[in-house]
């Protein structure tokens, strides 16, 4: 009787262990136990999603609202609509909003002068709530102009729930009655977690100097003549900012945004980058200020240790089936085509086996029979090569439409056949078709 149970156990157990090795890439997610109402980690390279805990619901986002101010600050120095030394007027609420030390707040006076650089570090180191709303007037001319831009800008980047209400993140009952035109006196900016991943993405791919300022951990901020005040970084996560913040420091994190209200709770949206390996995670409606890091920490810990950067397919990989493309209208019948560039991507560990490079070939390269018509030069592009996961599941994007792909291009050239090696191949083709014609009908009379 043992002897005809041992076969079929340990082939159950083979079965067990395959399935377990072959599931296992999906199911590392669940491990990440998080205090938090809503979480995401994406790979700031590609925007692919980590992790994810109730990441579209709408919810406050508090001072995170700066990252979104702080595009447009950026975008208003791009577009040479203010410079970094350009002295920043202060208007008499920006004045008195500035002196609320229960707010986060550097002191402004009306009869000194501030940049729109030094402004800037105040709002990216301290959160410094009268030099957002300052720069906001600066830039659109207003705040209420300035909301308008946020939403916009929302728009642009494809963000699909959203309210922004003020620059700065506060409530709008903090504001005793100065908060922006066309807002309620309670409301509050709103975000899901993806959208402010999405914000993150965006500020520091296209704004990468961002981080040069959100990683300074104290700075003196000159308030007037003799009025030196001292900006402690709000993110704990950066060494150096006083000792008792030490137990939260971590090795490679270089911002971003804290945020908290009443109605936020504590949030955090991190940066942090590892060798060849950036992440931005987002935490919502955590406990408490110190969760906040404590639960960013679960979440890039997971990051780093269970994904990392692999080259799945190299420079010059010819796509496995599809190494030719058949052209019509040439001296040859068919080109070869190669990628450009590696095939790499952040992956979980032991998923490998489970990616393949598909190729896609740009149609508007191609004839209306869905062919690549002569001539043809070498390095042309003539498609991508798209990393495809056939895993459990499949791999999710910040943008829905996002993918990991590289160009590819024809090995070498093909010229444009004369009209005599035209005429020669239609010859042939008429023949050929009259042969293959004739063969039929002769095995039809044998029956075979």
């Amino acid at each position: 009787m043992n002897k005809v149970m041992k076969k079929p156990l340990m082939l159950m157990i083979v079965v067990a262990v395959l399935i377990s090795s072959w599931v296992q890439p999906n199911l590392a997610e669940a491990s990440v136990d998080l205090d938090a109402e809503a979480a995401i980690l994406i790979d700031a390279k590609s925007g692919k999603v980590l992790y994810q805990k109730k990441i579209d619901s709408l919810l406050p986002i508090a001072s995170m609202t700066k990252m979104m101010s702080q595009y447009l600050i950026f975008e208003a120095v791009e577009n040479g609509e203010i410079s970094w030394d350009d002295e920043v007027p202060i208007s008499d609420f920006v004045r008195q909003l500035s002196l609320n030390k229960t707010l986060s707040n550097v002191s402004l006076r009306q009869d000194y002068s501030y940049t729109v650089r030094e402004l800037y570090e105040s709002v990216t180191i301290y959160s410094a709530n009268g030099s957002m709303i300052a720069l906001a007037d600066l830039i659109a001319g207003s705040e209420t102009a300035f909301v308008q831009r946020m939403n916009e800008k929302a728009e642009e980047l494809g963000f699909e729930d959203y309210e922004f209400v003020n620059s700065t993140g506060l409530n709008n009952s903090s504001m005793n009655g100065n908060h922006p035109d066309g807002t309620s006196e309670d409301a509050e900016n709103l975000l899901s977690a993806r959208a402010t991943a999405k914000l993150a993405y965006h500020l520091i791919n296209d704004y990468p100097e961002i981080l040069e300022t959100a990683q300074i951990p104290v700075m003196e901020f000159d308030a007037g003549p003799g009025e030196i005040e001292v900006m402690h970084n709000w993110n704990w996560m950066i060494p150096g900012i006083r000792e008792d913040f030490d137990q939260f420091s971590y090795d490679g994190i270089q911002g971003l945004k804290t945020g908290s209200t009443s109605t936020a709770g504590a949030a955090f949206t991190g940066v942090a980058e590892r060798g060849d390996v950036q992440l931005i995670s987002v935490v919502m409606r955590t406990s408490d200020r110190e969760a906040r890091f404590t639960e960013t920490r679960k979440l890039l810990d997971y990051g780093f240790n269970q994904f990392s950067q692999v080259e799945l397919f190299p420079e010059g990989y010819k796509p496995e089936g599809d190494e030719l493309v058949e052209v019509v209208s040439g001296k040859e019948n068919e080109v070869s085509i190669s990628s450009t560039s590696s095939l790499t991507a952040l992956i979980q560990s032991g998923a490998e086996e489970l990616y393949r490079a598909e190729l896609v070939l740009d149609e508007s390269q191609l004839n209306e029979n869905g062919k690549l018509e002569a001539p043809i030069e070498a390095g042309q592009q003539v498609g991508t090569l798209v990393l495809t996961y056939d895993g459990e599941g499949e791999d999710e994007y910040i943008y829905s439409n996002a993918s990991v792909e590289v160009p590819v291009v024809t090995d070498q050239a093909v010229e444009k056949a004369g009209w005599f090696t035209m005429m020669m191949r239609g010859i042939g083709g008429f023949f050929s078709g009259i042969w293959t014609g004739v063969a039929d009908t002769v095995s039809g009379w044998f029956g075979s």
